[in-house]
């Protein structure tokens, strides 16, 4: 059987070892989960899929997530790039990227993409396949069973090519950065979900005060890590 390296943090690892969890069983749950959402990604970019069956192809992107892949269907036409999936965000409005942008002190109002993307073999730029599969790929590393609008949202700033991550890390929102965002801004949820109905500006103020440790923590990680 075939081995494959895993590298990981030092607290990492001796957390690992103490608690003697089977790493190779969890592991391989984890990349069979990884492929099983990017192969379903891969086959929903090249067919001509209506909205339902965009949905039925892709149980694991939460309504939201469609719907900002529906939107920027609808705006892109014949060629879907980057561009159109950070609208399809914007456009919706209501999704918890939205909230992770604030949250950064970067205005959704002000983010304008006005390039467009290299094309593709399909209907998907080169980059917007990139970005989606970078999506998957974000939401298993988080331990997450669902991929959200704030997965693509890291999806878009760590791709290297595409148009929308230009106007991002230009505002600010490098992929590690939305990336501890994000974790914060789970982490206030389920906390104000646990007391109460849990309000955007609740989030995005939680974020910017009782999450600090949080976040330092998690770049003391990555620091350590890199």
């Amino acid at each position: 059987m075939p081995k494959i390296n895993v590298y990981l943090p030092d607290d990492l690892a001796d957390a690992v070892r103490d608690t003697g969890i089977p790493v190779s069983a969890i592991c391989q749950r984890a990349l069979e989960q990884a492929v099983r959402r990017v192969t379903a990604i891969r086959q929903a970019v090249v067919t001509d899929l209506s909205d339902a069956d965009l949905a039925a192809r892709l149980p694991s992107f939460t309504p939201r997530a469609i719907q900002v892949l529906s939107l920027a269907r609808n705006a892109g036409g014949s060629l879907i790039g980057t561009n159109h999936l950070l609208g399809g965000i914007l456009s919706e409005g209501s999704n918890l990227a939205i909230q992770v942008l604030r949250s950064m002190e970067i205005d959704p109002g002000q983010l304008t993409v006005t390039a467009a993307d290299e094309p593709g073999d399909t209907g998907f730029s080169t980059s917007a396949i990139n970005a989606l599969e970078l999506t998957v790929a974000e939401a298993t590393a988080l331990g997450h069973n669902y991929v959200g609008c704030e997965h693509l949202l890291i999806g878009l700033a760590a791709e290297p090519d595409g148009a929308a991550g230009r106007v991002l890390r230009e505002a600010g929102a490098e992929a590690k950065a939305v990336r501890r965002a994000v974790s914060a801004a789970l982490a206030g949820y389920s906390h104000l979900r646990a007391q109460t109905t849990p309000q955007p500006s609740a989030i995005a103020e939680l974020l910017r005060t009782e999450l600090a440790p949080l976040i330092g923590r998690i770049e003391a990680l990555e620091k350590r890590a890199s």
